[in-house]
């Protein structure tokens, strides 16, 4: 399905049934390369090991998403993590910017791998989880449950979190769409976590940001993604 042929966010979804087959293929692009990922997860986790005081070391984020934020088809140097840890830094920001990205990932799936996936060390997670439930028409119920147990661990361990919402394609229904869109919000008030309300904000549906699948950014769209969430990931970084 070429971009041009779908303009609109809404027509990319236009088909559930249809977009979970295309999501086999495309979010979730093989065993092998997500065992790569995962592999790359279980480093950061590593890396994490040795604890360092925030005054010695770097602000540490990890980015625990699917292949939106992963940076599905992209060189390293073009996934939100590294972008995003290159910006900071030439704002004179101190940070480390980890990808804990697995493409395909369900909230669910992110749930299961946490713990190793972000580490110890961690000083700041961005959870970017959920359009692959939305793609494949999971219960909003399982979604939030599973969201909310990664809120919930990551409270425990006193790590703050940034939530990044997804927004459910209108050819889900509108029932579906609701109950999901909710998700996000409630969950903000329910554990008082910083929410940036749409990870695609100004990026869905432009073809010229996205890839040709027209679903996943394109290096310009992770750009475009990168100044948009800056000032809420800025928001929770060591002052001064």
């Amino acid at each position: 399905m070429a971009a041009a042929d779908r303009t609109e966010f809404g027509m990319l979804f236009s088909s559930p049934r249809q977009t979970a087959l295309r999501l086999i293929s495309s979010l979730a692009y093989g065993v092998g390369a997500r065992i790569l990922q995962t592999a790359g997860a279980l480093v950061i986790m590593l890396s994490f090991a040795a604890p360092l005081s925030a005054q010695q070391g770097p602000t540490r984020i990890v980015t625990l998403g699917d292949s939106l934020s992963a940076g599905y088809l992209l060189p390293q140097k073009n996934a939100f993590p590294t972008v995003l840890e290159r910006v900071l830094r030439e704002k004179g920001h101190k940070v480390e910017v980890s990808n804990a990205g697995v493409s395909g990932d369900t909230a669910s799936g992110g749930l299961e791998r946490l713990d190793w996936a972000v580490g110890d060390g961690a000083d700041l997670v961005i959870v970017e989880l959920g359009a692959n439930d939305m793609l494949r028409g999971v219960d909003p119920a399982i979604t939030r449950k599973a969201l909310a147990t990664i809120l919930t661990r990551l409270k425990e361990k006193k790590i703050p979190v940034l939530l990044a919402g997804m927004v459910a394609a209108p050819g889900m229904g509108r029932d579906y769409e609701m109950k999901f869109n909710a998700i996000y919000e409630d969950l903000q008030r329910e554990f008082n976590v910083a929410l940036y309300p749409f990870f695609l904000d100004g990026v869905a549906g432009n073809a010229a940001l996205l890839l040709s699948d027209g679903m996943h950014p394109n290096p310009q769209g992770v750009e475009a993604i990168v100044r948009g969430i800056l000032p809420s990931v800025e928001a929770l970084l060591p002052k001064g």
